[in-house]
């Protein structure tokens, strides 16, 4: 039976240098590997939608921070028309996150990381001859933004039966709202929106609002039931006054319906990553809202259990400050790490026998095995006095290493056992040559049978 150093003795110098040197490359690569893949920033893929292009400037933004800042979590925004259109990337799988009203119909998969601000419904007639749900009855209804509220004209079709009060409901694009209105294709609007004066603004002018024309905003007084059924709802006072005008638009608190929008991963990324993406966002927000007020809204999305989108593990760690620590996260590592290392380092020292086997195990025996031919061919005691002089060299060498712990017990035993084979070939090839033999033992054998 071979040892693996017999079988490393007998591969060329060559071969094991190469060997070796492929274990290095290999250890060496995977250390950078592991170090590139800890210290690259992640990129995740956010898709966003809505008019005016406001959320994607929000993610923009909030990505230019993250880059300047050196955060481990990096994003790249695409933009995907409209918030319906983001959600349906989402659900493709082809983006880590979206920008999605709630109200949609979201895929199993998704978790919540930040609640970025609330859409609410506005039902709004001109002039003021429709003032409740009731006054809709038999009359046309524009719904502002077309597909993307469908599902708020179900909820309120389910609640009021407007099927029944053969109230119609068309999809309006946004260029198309103030045409429809002036030619009376409608007699209300329906829109959901942000409370920004941005948004605001732009619904005024679309209602051509002044001294002389105004508008009526219409309650939804069944808002907290619509709120029970649709979960993706909920019940919201709009203030008094938010339209503006004199008299105030709406004269008092109005009870209407506002839906979340929400910033979502999938339940399958990384808890860590997430964790540190809304931290991101959280620290950036604060630095944005000067120049984004609409960013005020951002907060964290609810984390109970029964919530109707449920939040991400990792978005939760951060709001309830459960986030493993370092010496948490890593304690295994720490504690397993030396043993590795202690691992590796005996791996070293095999490789470095490994290469230096040859000498391992010729050396110290293979110069008394060249010692033992030496013998055999003495042809005078002056011969023999030479060969004993470097036998009692590297036994004295050896013996040194022995002393300090260089020589392993079994190479001190191996010399033992050829230093005594040798000294016993001394003496018997001196007793020949006393005795006049000029022939070695061996030659002398085959003399003496011949």
């Amino acid at each position: 039976m071979l040892y693996p150093d017999e079988i490393a003795a007998r591969l060329p110098m060559w071969l094991r240098t190469v060997l070796v040197g492929c274990v290095v490359l290999v250890a060496t690569g995977a250390g950078l590997f592991g170090y590139r893949y800890f210290t690259t920033p992640t990129t995740l893929t956010v898709a966003a939608g809505s008019v005016e292009s406001e959320a994607i400037r929000y993610l923009t933004a909030i990505a230019s921070r993250l880059a300047s800042t050196n955060s481990p979590v990096r994003l790249k925004v695409i933009d995907a028309g409209s918030a319906l259109a983001a959600a349906k990337e989402f659900s493709a799988g082809k983006v880590n996150l979206a920008v999605v009203r709630a109200d949609f119909e979201n895929p199993s998969d998704a978790r919540t990381v930040v609640l970025l601000a609330y859409a609410v419904v506005l039902i709004v007639a001109p002039g003021t001859s429709i003032e409740s749900m009731g006054d809709l009855k038999g009359k046309t209804v524009g719904v502002g933004g077309g597909e993307v509220n469908h599902a708020v004209v179900q909820a309120l079709t389910k609640e009021y039966d407007l099927a029944r009060q053969k109230v119609q409901f068309k999809d309006l694009a946004i260029a198309d709202i103030e045409k429809a209105l002036q030619s009376k294709q409608v007699s209300a609007l329906l829109v959901v929106m942000p409370l920004s004066e941005k948004y605001l603004s732009i619904l005024r002018n679309v209602l051509q609002m002044n001294a002389k024309r105004k508008a009526t905003l219409i309650p939804i007084e069944a808002a907290g039931a619509i709120a029970n059924f649709a979960p993706a709802f909920e019940s919201f006072e709009v203030p008094k006054g938010t339209l503006r005008g004199s008299p105030p638009i709406p004269d008092d608190d109005l009870t209407t319906l506002r839906v979340p929008f929400y910033l979502v991963a999938h339940k399958k990324l990384d808890a860590d990553v997430v964790t540190n993406l809304t931290r991101a966002i959280i620290d950036t927000r604060r630095e944005l809202i000067a120049e984004f007020p609409l960013m005020a809204q951002v907060v964290a999305p609810s984390t109970d259990n029964d919530a109707y989108i449920p939040i991400h593990p990792g978005a939760a760690a951060f709001y309830d400050g459960t986030q493993q620590d370092f010496f948490d996260k890593y304690s295994n590592a720490l504690y397993f790490g030396p043993v590795v290392l202690g691992g590796l380092a005996s791996l070293l020292a095999a490789l470095w026998k490994f290469i230096g086997a040859n000498k391992a195990i010729g050396s110290p025996l293979e110069p008394l095995y060249a010692l033992a031919g030496e013998i055999r061919k003495a042809g005078s005691e002056a011969d023999l006095v030479a060969i004993e002089e470097k036998l009692d060299n590297i036994l004295k060498s050896e013996l040194s290493k022995h002393a300090k712990g260089e020589l392993q017990a079994g190479d001190a035993a191996g010399l033992s056992l050829a230093a005594h084979r040798l000294e016993y070939l001394i003496s018997y090839r001196r007793s020949q040559l006393d005795a006049g033999h000029p022939f070695g033992p061996r030659e002398l054998s085959e003399a003496i049978r011949k």
